[in-house]
């Protein structure tokens, strides 16, 4: 009853007042840090009040206009300057015990404002205006240490149960200072106050593939997830959307709870049922990016009630606001007209005028979360490697329970492995059995390439919305990430290839030495290895996983001709030698043929009529391949592994530095950004700006791209070709 007559009062002085009653009473009865000093209002429990004071959003005021089928980019005469004035003049507080809905019709500015509250603008948009806590001015790292954020779309990790995804949020999300049996006991505590005890021990599933929890269950999942921390602030993106009523009721009910245990809650919502509009405390209507109320819900309808609009008593009233601050597409002005008399009335009513004068309010409180949280250097709350520990054992738990990395990926190399050693099965040391077994060595390499990219070219795909929405709340590094990723599939590849080496070897007739069956094994898991490596990469650099399926065969192709099965080496043109480099192909191909061949002292020729190998030497050297090559090509193949992994980490480093660029720019101005340079190299090596001659080695295959050389060749060879005296 008191909050709802604070509430009455639009944000006035006794509700300011009544707010800090609340937090003092909290402190005394054992809530809060016995070292806090008498009325103070922010410490790790207290309650806060976040206020909000002529915000002002813009887009960036260059819009580009194209003229044909070239952009007209950097000219003036081309650029719109008219910039578009999203929210206006928006002022508001949120109280500690309070549930603020913000409403409104769709581009009312619902969303551009939670984000601005929050610091998660786009980078192109210019925002002003004041954010506070308590009356204290607040920045980005400050407020996201006090608040908890509820998005939207619930983003999972679907082969982990309910319980083991909140212990894994408390390991990397909860103080570092803060013991494990401290942890866990917050664990069941979160599971018992938002009723997932039930499902606790159940996968929350991937849709499509693994059963898991409901809809339901999944909301509240997210709302544990950031209550574990106990912030008390929080916002929620229509945290009812997708569900039904009974289920958007529950997640409702669960927004009150939170604030009635005086957490101050602020969320988003589209047409909320009768029911749920009348849980909330305070409600925001926005209307053309303008506030047209904010108070409580009783007291919207009395306001509008004034201004000459009463909800029917078996209407909903949110959707009777909702539709009376709409712009209708056949009435246009008339609707903007209503929309600017009553967001006019409300701003020069007592109540818009009270909640100016609380917006603008600096309060007098100590400061002392404030300083902690500047005197952390660390964005993250888990030190480095209780974050590596930590991400580790999700993945590892990840592994084991991924049906089709480990069963299907078992059978597969199995059945593969099998009709290999079928096909070639019990090769002789002759002239025919050379030519069966290098292609079988062959199949070898291909098999485990294609096998193994394909098995990972969607790891990061898949899991790159859990990533970056994990990365960007500080919960671990990219990093960690990526190292913890990669180490937790080790055993996997290394055990298949094992498995496939140890069936197949023996069936088709290779060299039957001991010491000759563990190389091929070092070899082929090697192979397999770099393989994954390169579909780490295709993996990082692809926007889906369709993309990654439909660039992966074209860049394996090249290496696969550079293995030497196909093409001869001494064959490889000199321009393109350097990819052969590149090739694991190449140095698998190489490495496999002289362990099988290179103690061969005899091999029995069979055809009179063609050419016969006389022994395993003759083999090799037809082949181009040298015997004492064989501890280069495994050293090549543990740095092209370890290559391919590097780019790969940088790529998806590069993604959590591309959600910048890819809203700061539109796509022509990236294009435009990494093209320029591109092109100034090439102009450079046309031949006019250097001597072609002395180019390092390492760059002078660039300038055969470089179309500019060609073209300055040929002109300068059509103008002095018969000049014979100048």
């Amino acid at each position: 009853e008191r909050v709802d007559e604070c509430s009455d009062d639009a944000g006035g002085d006794d509700h300011c007042e009544s707010a800090f009653c609340m937090a003092n009473l909290h402190r005394r009865e054992g809530g809060g840090n016995e070292n806090s000093p008498p009325g103070s209002c922010v410490s790790s429990t207290a309650h806060i009040a976040y206020t909000w004071h002529d915000i002002n959003v813009y887009t960036s005021g260059f819009q580009l206009q194209k003229r044909g089928f070239w952009p007209r980019r950097w000219r003036e005469a081309a650029a719109d300057r008219q910039s578009k004035h999203i929210l206006r003049n928006v002022s508001g507080v949120a109280h500690p015990g309070e549930l603020l809905a913000i409403m409104g019709a769709s581009g009312a500015g619902k969303t551009t404002l939670l984000n601005t509250l929050m610091f998660r603008s786009l980078p192109n948009l210019q925002v002003t205006g004041r954010r506070a806590v308590n009356g204290i001015p607040v920045n980005c790292t400050t407020l996201a240490s006090l608040s908890a954020y509820v998005q939207q779309d619930d983003l999972f990790i679907g082969t982990l149960t309910v319980r083991e995804h909140l212990v894994f949020q408390a390991l990397v999300r909860m103080d570092r200072d803060i013991p494990y049996h401290r942890r866990m006991a917050r664990v069941d505590e979160v599971i018992s106050e938002l009723a997932l005890y039930k499902c606790q021990s159940t996968l929350i599933g991937v849709p499509g593939k693994i059963k898991g929890i409901s809809g339901g269950e999944m909301k509240r999942l997210s709302f544990a997830s950031e209550v574990l921390t106990d912030p008390p602030l929080m916002f929620c993106d229509e945290p009812t959307s997708g569900l039904d009523s009974f289920m958007a009721q529950n997640v409702a009910l669960v927004l009150k709870n939170m604030a009635l245990k005086g957490k101050t809650v602020v969320t988003t919502i589209h047409q909320p049922s009768s029911e749920i509009f009348a849980m909330f405390d305070k409600v925001l209507l926005m209307a053309e990016g303008r506030v047209a109320f904010l108070g409580s819900p009783d007291g919207a309808c009395k306001f509008f009630r004034t201004m000459g609009a009463c909800c029917p008593s078996n209407y909903n009233p949110a959707d009777f606001f909702i539709q009376l601050l709409a712009i209708a597409p056949t009435r246009e002005e008339s609707c903007r007209q209503t929309v600017e008399m009553v967001c006019d009335s409300f701003q020069e009513s007592e109540a818009g005028q009270r909640i100016l004068e609380e917006a603008e309010m600096q309060w007098e409180v100590p400061r002392t979360l404030f300083e902690q949280q500047k005197s952390r250097h660390s964005p993250y709350k888990a030190s480095w490697w209780a974050q590596l520990r930590a991400v580790l054992w999700r993945s590892w738990i990840s592994v084991i329970k991924e049906p089709v990395l480990i069963k299907v990926r078992l059978l597969q190399t199995l059945l593969l492995s099998a009709l290999i050693g079928v096909i070639y099965y019990g090769q002789e040391l002759d002239q025919d059995g050379v030519m069966n077994i290098n292609g079988a060595l062959f199949i070898f390499l291909t098999n485990m390439t294609f096998q193994n990219v394909f098995s990972v070219i969607n790891v990061f795909c898949s899991e790159m919305p859990v990533f970056l929405r994990e990365h960007f709340n500080g919960m671990y590094r990219v990093d960690v990430y990526f190292l913890c990723k990669t180490l937790a599939e080790v055993p996997v590849f290394a055990a298949m290839p094992l498995v496939f080496t140890c069936v197949t070897y023996y069936l088709v007739g290779l060299n039957p030495s001991i010491l000759r069956f563990f190389v091929t094994n070092v070899i082929v898991v090697l192979v397999a290895n770099v393989a994954v490596s390169f579909g780490y990469l295709i993996s990082c650099v692809s926007t889906s996983i369709s993309m990654a399926l439909a660039i992966g065969p074209p860049l394996i192709i090249p290496f696969l001709l550079f293995g030497g099965f196909f093409l001869n080496n001494s064959s490889v043109p000199g321009y393109l030698k350097w990819l052969s480099y590149l090739s694991w192909f190449k140095y698998g191909n190489e490495a496999l043929l002289i362990n099988q061949w290179a103690d061969v002292g005899h091999i029995e020729c069979t055809h009179s009529n063609t050419t016969c190998p006389k022994n395993g030497h003759v083999v090799l050297e037809a082949l181009d391949f040298r015997e004492d090559h064989l501890s280069l090509d495994l050293i090549s193949l543990v740095l092209l592994m370890l290559g391919f992994r590097v780019l790969a980490f940088f790529a998806l480093l590069s993604k959590t530095l591309r959600f910048f660029f890819a809203n700061a720019f539109d796509s022509e101005t990236m294009a435009m950004l990494f093209l320029l340079p591109f092109d100034y190299v090439l102009m450079v090596l046309s031949g006019i700006f250097v001597q072609l001659s002395t180019l390092p080695s390492y760059i002078s295959w660039i300038q055969n791209l470089s179309w500019l050389m060609y073209s300055t060749e040929a002109l300068s060879i059509i103008q002095w070709v018969d000049v014979h005296n100048i």
